[in-house]
């Protein structure tokens, strides 16, 4: 790949991060329209875009970001006032910049299309739609940092309490090097309104004995005007040498270089006295001539340079603090970030199949130890598999990821889709910090995207519905995440009309998907709703109502080794229950063997294994089901399913005489795996069977044995379903 190709690969992560969290704080700032840090957060976003564009030649995106950076700055400045309107406007723009960055990165050199063109001029008038209160723009001189050239303030106060005050004491010799005091104050008026001069002459003689050459005078100027301080400080430039100049701000002015250094950006760590400077508060000079004091004085030298500019009166206490206080934070952040590599996913991929293929070896070398009975080795070896054990583990480890982000990007599909239904919506999460398998994620998130849009199409009532039905006018849509016995729960919660029992059984019938006298459970009719074709939506919305998905969703779920369930109450909500694993890699498996084929179970589903001629329990063969302790149980023998499952054998003289059972479940489901042989724990890297083998009924994958034979992963949801539709219906209850 050429350094060109890798920069721009870098620079789309880097678009997509940016605009993700763009999107976040979009959201968050509905709930929170004032939160300083969370404006500041899209205004850097939008900011860093611009700049990386422009280091590529990508004009078109520079100019568009730049429109949306200048409203984001007169928001974070308070000018511009952060309303939904504003955030639905900023919403937008945040999409159509995605759409920029994918043309650019997908068509080389191509023109921007006519669509995008009028999409992008549309956005901007709207983004500078609203007539907002007059300001003007400050013809700052180039600083250290960007933000402030393009800083906006309100146009002269009116308020002459509030007023910056200039204290001017010539030297004697400035009358003589041609200096003039009265013009310095002439000119400043042109800048803003002198509100009063106060005159003094500290210095003056005998008036007898003044020399009408020297210049005695001092004055203290009360100034209003929306000038920076260096803009002030500019007017007095000439006469630096020949007068002692002092500036100090209006009491507005702290307020805003408090906001300002909060705002700045934390990417960078800079020294106290350029964190003044680019705020405003303190200009080149000042700095360049208390580091001179410094240098010429030996207790200055001592001192931090804070605590001198806090001595000459030249910044006040509260901006010192604040610098210091972001200072610490930004080194904070910069130390944490170091703890951080970005790496390659299919490095990790790659790493995981060299670890699965390390369980392999090693099982294969316990496998001649045992056979050959070195028992001087066996310790060694035993010490190998505990650190291969931990390897395995570490390297899964590096491909967890929490699902918080994912659920936090259905921020923006609840906002949208509450406004398009005409609906109250809010989204609730939990769990966010609950990790599994990057590969996971990455397959669930169309999965979860359905089931979320259903419960805001299907699920939450418009607000006159829910009022008249006693329920909040608002309706909560929950994401919830939590691990349990080795695998991820993942429930879609509502608190809408819930699922009507009767109506979707009427509309079974009529698909003749269920027969007319066939009794189903609550369950079991909720669960049609996965059946393709069922919808009991009157009519088809753009969101769903078409009952395709429902079906996809399932199979999707169930082709990640998972399993999907529905429960609810009608006229209170629906939940649906997902259950994953956490990797599909490499798993802590069990094994078994039946008529002379071993077959892996994963050891998270295993509750329980029980001899054959226990006591405990009655096995009925004629009906398939067992007795165990008072429970009724469906059971199959793994021999008779897989290898003549259509016709099934009945235990007979050539059945071993002692077997076993093995207790599985997932959820609530629970079912009886009978066995020849329990062979115990087994570390299991899954391999794909591929597409000829792929839709066998009952298999979830395959693995390879230390022994170099192949052992059937089981499909235990599969399995357990199918040991219940077996069992006669009034054993279900």
């Amino acid at each position: 790949m050429s350094d060109m190709n890798l920069a721009l690969q870098t620079f789309a992560h880097e678009v997509d991060e940016l605009l993700t969290e763009m999107e976040d704080a979009l959201l968050d700032l509905e709930e929170t329209p004032d939160d300083a840090e969370r404006i500041n957060s899209i205004f850097r976003a939008m900011h860093t875009i611009k700049g990386s564009s422009g280091l590529f030649g990508f004009d078109d995106i520079v100019a568009f970001t730049h429109e949306a950076e200048t409203v984001l700055d007169q928001a974070r400045n308070g000018q511009r006032a952060v309303d939904n309107d504003l955030i639905s406007v900023l919403l937008a723009c945040k999409d159509h910049t995605a759409h920029l960055v994918h043309h650019f990165l997908t068509n080389e050199n191509e023109a921007l299309p006519t669509s995008l063109q009028e999409q992008g001029k549309l956005l901007i008038v709207q983004l500078n739609g609203e007539k907002h209160s007059i300001v003007t723009s400050l013809n700052l001189p180039a600083t250290q940092n960007e933000e402030l050239d393009q800083l906006h303030v309100e146009t002269k106060s009116t308020n002459s309490s509030d007023n910056w005050v200039i204290s001017l004491d010539f030297k004697q010799d400035a009358l003589r090097n041609g200096m003039d005091p009265l013009s310095f104050i002439r000119y400043l008026s042109t800048l803003g309104n002198i509100v009063e001069v106060i005159t003094s002459m500290p210095n003056q003689a005998e008036l007898e004995a003044m020399d009408p050459e020297s210049c005695f005078l001092c004055f203290k100027i009360a100034f209003n005007s929306s000038v920076d301080k260096q803009t002030i400080e500019s007017v007095f430039e000439f006469a630096a040498e020949d007068c002692d100049i002092h500036i100090l701000p209006p009491y507005s002015r702290q307020d805003l270089y408090l906001k300002l250094l909060e705002n700045q950006a934390d990417d960078q760590l800079k020294r106290l006295g350029e964190m003044l400077i680019d705020i405003g508060a303190l200009t080149n000079k000042e700095v360049v001539e208390v580091l001179a004091e410094q240098q010429l004085d030996e207790v200055s030298a001592e001192k931090p340079i804070g605590e001198r500019l806090l001595e000459k009166n030249i910044v006040q206490q509260p901006n010192v603090e604040q610098a210091l206080k972001k200072q610490e934070a930004v080194k904070q952040k910069i130390a944490k970030e170091a703890n951080y590599i970005r790496v390659d996913a299919a490095k990790l991929d790659h790493l995981i199949n060299l670890v699965g293929e390390l369980v392999i070896s090693d099982a294969a070398i316990r496998l001649v130890v045992q056979k050959k009975g070195l028992t001087d080795v066996d310790d060694v070896a035993s010490t190998m598999g505990h650190l291969v054990e931990e390897i395995r583990d570490t390297a899964l480890q590096l491909r967890m990821v929490q699902i918080g982000e994912t659920f936090s990007r259905f921020q923006r599909v609840v906002r949208d889709v509450s406004k398009d239904l005409g609906k109250l919506i809010e989204l609730q999460i939990t769990g966010g910090e609950t990790e599994l398998d990057k590969t996971v994620v990455e397959k669930i998130n169309d999965p979860l995207t359905h089931l979320v849009r259903n419960s805001l199409d299907h699920g939450i009532e418009i607000p006159e519905e829910r009022l008249m039905a006693g329920k909040p006018e608002k309706g909560t849509v929950r994401l919830n995440a939590y691990h349990q016995a080795g695998r991820i729960v993942i429930q879609i919660s509502d608190d809408g009309k819930g699922l009507d029992p009767e109506r979707i059984l009427a509309k079974a019938i009529a698909k003749g998907l269920v027969k007319p006298d066939q009794t189903l459970t609550e369950n079991e009719i909720f669960n049609l709703i996965f059946a393709p074709g069922l919808s009991t939506k009157e009519e088809a919305s753009n969101l769903s109502g078409r009952g395709v998905g429902m079906d996809v969703v399932k199979s999707n779920i169930e082709a990640l080794r998972g399993s999907v369930a529905v429960t609810s109450k009608f006229g209170q909500g629906t939940t649906v229950t997902i259950h994953l694993p956490l990797t599909l890699a490499i798993i802590d498996g069990f094994m078994v063997e039946a008529r002379q084929e071993r077959y892996i179970i994963p050891l998270n589903m295993v509750e329980e294994c029980v001899e054959m001629d226990s006591d405990e329990w009655q096995m009925d063969e004629l009906q398939h089901y067992v007795n165990l302790r008072g429970e009724v149980l469906p059971y199959l023998r793994l021999g008779n399913f897989f290898q003549s499952h259509q016709k099934p054998v009945l235990q007979n003289s050539n059945t071993p005489q002692r077997e076993s059972m093995v207790i599985v479940r997932v959820g609530d489901a629970r079912a009886g795996f009978v066995v020849d042989e329990l062979h115990g724990e087994n570390q299991t890297v899954i391999k794909p069977l591929g597409k000829l083998f792929e839709n066998l009924k009952g298999i979830g994958g395959a693995t390879v044995l230390g022994s170099g034979d192949v052992a059937l992963i089981l499909d235990v949801h599969g399995l357990i379903q199918y040991a219940q539709q077996r069992l006669p219906a009034n054993m279900l209850h």
